[in-house]
């Protein structure tokens, strides 16, 4: 017997039989097992199915790549929408709300208060400024001992060096006299205001929605001393270049003999008006300048315009911080008033965290400019009133109410540096939005320039 050996490979495993031959016939013989060439049947199955869950992932994937494409952009779109609104809230991280307080920025801030305080002191040498150095003193305690220790709140000595600040303020800026000027301011807040006691169209219609109007209001001036004016908002209900002044109560009624000043040669002039707010004080009129965190002064007779930027950290303009609660009124950011203390600027800034800030103004006939004088910082967010205005000194706010009705709910004292949130003196209006209101010292009356409508009333101590 013939023993040979036959190899066989297969390709599936690479395993191999061995087998004994046998010779018959001149032929070699020999029985070989063909099971191990059977289709592998559950092997291609198990494959196959493998090959099907695959195909499904990889279209689960395309589908899955297909929308997050399509939502690429979308995505962007509200990332840059996010950003842009949070921009004007990155001072709040830029200047410690968010993070650890600079205690270096701080002391610097102290500093210059403790030497304002102490010439102020050297000056007056009262109770009051005594009271304040000692206040001070304490206060540079605090902020040395938070170099070691954490265990002083610093938005609470943020909210004292606000005090001090205001403190100093009014202690240096009012005058001796200041509540003997006029009886009625020693009486305090204001207690009622009337209904109103004149309605008028705007003479240029009532489509023009902002726009400011009023009395002349300084109280010695024997110049425009009965004139009335109007100044809407031509371009945009935003921007404005001139305001028609009427010499008469009567001729304003009539909306006749006007004269029309133009304050700028086109509505995006420099010298243009932007914003629902002026005060014609004297032969001077008093107003916001076109994009800016100027207050314009442009005098009648001369037609020259003088200005002056407002103090403090990121002024709002261009529509930052306006007028808001229920509707926002575009480019309210600076309001300009007057009372039987001069004029103001109501404004906000990013350092007082959009909080209301108000600035006194002082024109300087010898030096022929305008100047500002003291600043207050209030903890009023100017985007939750309607509007503002001042009298005897006090900043008085409003919020609506309904369509019909705004109200007076907040108070700032400049001269003691306190304030009141709880007043509720109602004013009623005939249509909703409220474009501007002022104070008129000169009859004690407020203005108010409401959606195009012309309305006035008494104020009462």
């Amino acid at each position: 017997m013939l023993l040979l050996l036959l190899l066989l490979s297969f390709a599936d495993d690479c395993q191999a039989q061995r087998l004994r031959g046998r010779k018959n016939n001149d032929s070699c013989v020999c029985a070989v097992n063909s099971s191990m060439w059977s289709f592998p049947v559950e092997k291609y199955k198990a494959v196959h199915q493998q090959v099907l869950s695959c195909e499904g992932s990889l279209n689960h994937l395309q589908e899955q790549v297909k929308l997050s494409s399509q939502r690429l952009p979308q995505i962007y779109a509200l990332v840059e929408n996010v950003t842009a609104r949070l921009e004007p809230y990155q001072y709040l991280h830029d200047q410690g709300v968010y993070t650890a307080l600079s205690l270096h920025l701080l002391g610097q801030e102290l500093s210059q208060l403790e030497t304002d305080i102490t010439a102020i002191h050297s000056q007056l040498n009262n109770g009051q400024t005594r009271k304040l150095s000692k206040e001070v003193v304490k206060l540079r305690g605090d902020v040395d001992r938070m170099t070691t220790s954490d265990t002083i709140n610093m938005k609470t000595v943020k909210e004292k060096l606000r005090y001090l600040k205001n403190s100093a303020e009014s202690c240096k800026s009012i005058p001796k006299d200041f509540r003997g000027q006029e009886r009625y301011c020693l009486k305090g807040l204001i207690t009622n205001i009337s209904d109103p006691v004149m309605t008028k169209v705007n003479p240029h219609g009532n489509s023009y929605i902002s726009g400011s109007w009023g009395k002349q209001a300084q109280m010695d001036s024997l110049a425009q001393m009965s004139s009335y004016w109007v100044l809407p908002l031509l371009n945009s209900n935003i921007w404005g270049n001139s305001v028609s002044i009427y010499q008469t109560y009567e001729d304003f009624m009539a909306s006749a003999k006007k004269k029309d000043y133009a304050f700028a040669s086109s509505y995006t002039h420099a010298d243009a008006i932007e914003g629902p707010s002026a005060v014609l004080y004297g032969e001077a009129l008093y107003y916001h300048c076109y994009r800016s965190a100027d207050v314009c002064h442009y005098d009648l007779n001369t037609n020259i315009v003088k200005r002056v930027t407002l103090p403090g950290i990121g002024v709002g303009f261009n529509n930052k911080f306006p007028y808001c609660y229920y509707d926002c009124r575009a480019n309210s950011d600076v309001d300009i008033e007057a009372d039987e203390t001069g004029l103001w600027a109501i404004y906000a800034t990013m350092g007082n965290h959009g909080n209301i800030v108000v600035s006194r103004l002082v024109w300087d006939s010898e030096g022929d400019e305008l100047n500002v004088t003291q600043t207050w910082a209030t903890r009023l967010f100017k985007k939750a009133v309607t509007n503002a205005f001042m009298v005897c000194g006090v900043l008085y706010a409003t919020r609506y109410v309904d369509e019909y009705r705004e109200e007076v709910f907040y108070a700032f004292d400049t001269a003691t540096g306190k304030e009141d949130n709880s007043l509720a003196l109602p004013l009623e209006k005939v249509a909703k939005g409220v474009a501007s209101l002022s104070y008129n010292p000169t009859n004690r009356q407020i203005f108010m320039y409401n959606d195009g409508y012309l309305l006035a009333y008494q104020a009462h101590f």
